[in-house]
């Protein structure tokens, strides 16, 4: 029983530590690593479950991890790490508060 529990450890301590390293929630689009992967909209991790197939690798691992505790509705397990971090990670670029019509 200890192993499965160890396991479970590590596996949380990496999802704790892994951001998206591609795509929409990648770093080209939430610089400088990307949104970490318990942030990502279960409707996004759905995608790959359904039609895309998640990654090859410990990446897709990892990911399968956290897109069946958030169906599940484990979801709160990720607060601490969101805690740590100050917060959920937006997934939106904030809308802009100045406009500047010229002079006229």
């Amino acid at each position: 029983m200890s192993d499965f529990l160890e396991s479970i450890r590590n596996d949380l301590e990496e999802i704790e530590r892994t951001a998206m390293p591609f795509g929409k929630y990648g770093p080209e689009f939430h610089p400088p690593n990307g949104i970490p992967i318990y942030d990502l909209p279960v409707e996004y991790l759905g995608w790959f479950a359904g039609k895309g197939g998640f990654p090859k690798g410990r990446l897709g691992t990892l990911l399968k991890i956290v897109h069946q505790m958030k169906v599940d509705g484990s979801d709160s397990v990720f607060d601490i790490f969101r805690q740590q971090r100050g917060g959920r990670t937006p997934l939106r670029t904030p809308p802009q508060r100045s406009f500047d019509f010229g002079a006229q």
